[in-house]
């Protein structure tokens, strides 16, 4: 099912609660969450990148949006994380690797899409 043909408050509900879950997940006192023994960069990278694939699975012809918001809203949980008394401390290097994770995620999506638009341009020419 191509779920980029969801009426569009479907889709903006359900990109609207990957974000929050991630806002939760990110922005939770440190004592309220479950801990989990993987490297903290690779959290970081993997929510980011799930995030990213949301936006871009539900979003296909707004990448640049779904990539910058993805940037901008992982500075922002690390400013708030910062300055916000949860336990939690922002680090730049959080941000670094949500960044490594936006940007696999669009790496792999440009894959897709420029292979796809390849072949269609190829078919046509036999």
């Amino acid at each position: 099912m191509g779920f980029h043909r969801l009426p569009l408050p479907v889709r903006l509900a359900l990109y609207g609660l990957a974000v929050a879950i991630l806002l939760y997940l990110t922005l939770a006192p440190s004592q309220a969450l479950p801990t989990v023994n993987v490297w903290d960069k690779a959290e970081h990278a993997i929510a980011w990148a799930v995030l990213t694939a949301t936006g871009l699975i539900l979003f296909p012809r707004r990448p640049w949006t779904i990539v910058l918001f993805s940037l901008a809203l992982g500075g922002l949980v690390e400013l708030l994380q910062a300055v916000m008394p949860l336990g939690r401390d922002g680090d730049w290097k959080d941000w670094v690797a949500d960044s490594a994770g936006v940007a696999a995620v669009f790496a792999v999506y440009r894959l897709i899409f420029q292979g796809n638009r390849w072949r269609t341009r190829h078919d046509s020419n036999v």
